[in-house]
């Protein structure tokens, strides 16, 4: 997701003093928000100098690691942070970080870990199983409800601290899927984030980890600056002295960062599709990655007539989605299908699939009672999302549905979203792959009884979406492979058949980089960038 789910609700009034005092020589993090420096920071010389990358998405989203889905902070929190296990950004196999190796036995239900001896955090103090259990404590909590939480709470029953160097991890039942998500439980100073306040700062930038980078500047739409950190004796160590990330969300700045007269960037993400031929041309390497990225609509079930699953679907079946893809995405992409991205194990066409049909379209507007129908699209101001927009507004006018475009910053919808302000239908990027690719988590990523975006949506309390929720827990817990994938394939189906929040096409994103001036670099299929196997050549 290209916004943080529910992180600007959490925006409290808790002072920053305490947490900034606590970090020491880290404290200009935030402190360095006053006034941007250069945003085209090329400083040093040879393997020194500084790596420049341009990001599509916005930096203003929260660093809160338990809490976040913002593209660009979820990237920078993958170079600043480490879980007792990572994975590796394209296969997702899973390594270990913290942790000194992997569990014998992924199918037990005690998974015990220890520390990589001598890892720090930034501020030079010891990683410890205290600061590990904090961070799950707070994960598990079911009254600090993080979005982190959707990915543990139905598996994970506790995590004790054994000595200081050592942890438990409690399973409630064998569940060896749980072993790639403990990368989304990145460890994080509990010296720093227990302090008054805190968690608030984490929100605005604050970061502190034992990654390979640590964070020395950030300002909020402006750029983020990464340097090595020098003490990191991990398995992914910082090829780069110093990374300023510029956040650029207009396409054409974009662009001209990475090549032309006024490039100054190495790499760059969220490439616009028309532009991938100048860019080859400037012998530019440009490579896409499919997966879950996607264009959704999310509908407010609480306000007719969207509450009636007919015109939920008659929106659908309107979207003239092969002209989307030919026209706003030059073919990298495909209608949706189920919710599901095709390259999914767990893919199969959904038993209802929203091909264009204009006619299908008005009679369940008919068989609904809905009449001279006005709709305001509130739309996420991403390059891609816009490039979209005017297909489903065409669609809907086409069908005797007026429809204005209201795009605006992310932060700006998502700030409504929080607030719980009244809208009709969102329309925003996701990609769930983000946070991996088993098919439970991306389910759970979006649906549940406590789940932020179906709280966004009001359907929490509908009768389809209690019994959906009770199938989906049933599908975590069954230990039969192929069984467990037919019961989320059925859940997949409700899901497709009730259209609250569903994908219209999923589409493939596009990197390009210097290949003269990097190698290792490499796309992948969601939004940012990990450069923790690039190196300059």
């Amino acid at each position: 997701m290209t916004r943080a789910a529910g992180t600007l609700g959490a925006l409290g009034t808790g002072g920053t003093a305490g947490a900034l005092g606590a970090v020491g020589a880290v404290s200009t993090t935030l402190t360095a928000c006053g006034g941007p420096e250069s945003t085209n920071d090329t400083g040093g010389t040879g393997p020194d100098r500084t790596l420049t990358a341009v990001i599509g998405y916005g930096n203003d989203g929260s660093w809160d690691p338990t809490q976040t889905a913002s593209a660009f902070a979820m990237a920078g929190i993958n170079h600043v942070y480490e879980g007792l296990v990572d994975t590796d950004p394209l296969t997702r196999r899973p390594y270990p970080a913290l942790a000194t190796r992997l569990p014998a036995d992924p199918r037990a239900t005690v998974w015990r870990f220890t520390l990589r001896p001598g890892a720090t955090f930034h501020d030079g103090r010891p990683v410890t199983a205290a600061d590990v259990a904090f961070v799950y404590d707070r994960i598990l909590d079911p009254g600090t409800q993080t979005l982190a939480g959707n990915f543990f709470t139905g598996w994970l029953k506790e995590v004790r601290a054994v000595d200081t160097r050592t942890v438990d991890l409690v399973l409630r039942f064998p569940f060896p899927d749980g072993l790639a998500r403990l990368t989304l439980a990145k460890i994080m100073p509990r010296h720093v984030f227990s302090r008054p306040g805190a968690w608030d700062d984490a929100v605005r930038g604050l970061a502190v980890g034992s990654g390979p980078y640590r964070q020395t500047a950030h300002h909020p739409k402006s750029h983020t600056v990464f340097e090595a950190h020098d003490a990191y004796d991990g398995p992914r160590r910082p090829a780069f002295r110093r990374m300023n990330w510029l956040t650029i969300v207009d396409a054409a700045s974009r662009v001209a960062r990475i090549s032309g007269v006024s490039a100054g960037a190495q790499i760059a993400d969220n490439i616009p599709y028309a532009n991938i031929p100048w860019l080859e041309r400037d012998g530019l390497t440009v490579a896409g990655a499919a997966g879950m990225n996607n264009l959704f609509l999310m509908f407010n079930t609480r306000r007719p007539p969207f509450d009636d699953v007919r015109v939920r679907q008659a929106l659908h079946y309107a979207i003239d989605t092969e002209r989307m893809v030919k026209v706003a995405l030059k073919g990298h992409g495909r209608p949706a299908s189920s919710f599901l991205d095709e390259s999914n194990p767990a893919y199969r066409p959904a038993k209802t699939v929203y091909g264009h049909d204009p006619d299908r379209a008005r009679a369940l507007l008919e068989a609904a009672g809905v009449r001279g129908l006005k709709v305001e699209i509130l739309a996420v101001n991403v390059s891609w999302i816009v490039d979209c927009l005017p297909t489903i507004k065409a669609s809907w006018d086409t069908i005797g549905v007026r429809t204005t475009l209201a795009p605006q910053e992310t932060t700006a919808v998502f700030t409504k979203l929080d607030q719980k302000r009244d809208y009709q239908v969102v329309a925003a990027a996701a990609n769930p792959n983000q946070f991996g690719v088993d098919a439970d988590l991306i389910l759970h990523y979006n649906y549940g009884p406590r789940n932020l975006w179906t709280g966004y949506a009001r359907w929490a309390d509908d009768p389809v979406a209690r019994r959906l929720f009770a199938d989906m827990e049933r599908a975590t817990r069954e230990p039969d492979p192929d069984r467990k994938r037919a019961m989320i394939q059925d859940c997949v189906d409700v899901v497709a058949e009730q259209a609250v929040l569903y994908p219209v096409v999923h589409n493939e994103l596009m990197t390009a980089w210097d290949p003269r001036a990097l190698t290792g670099a490499r796309a992948q299929p969601y939004p940012g960038l990990n450069l923790l196997q690039a190196k300059w050549v």
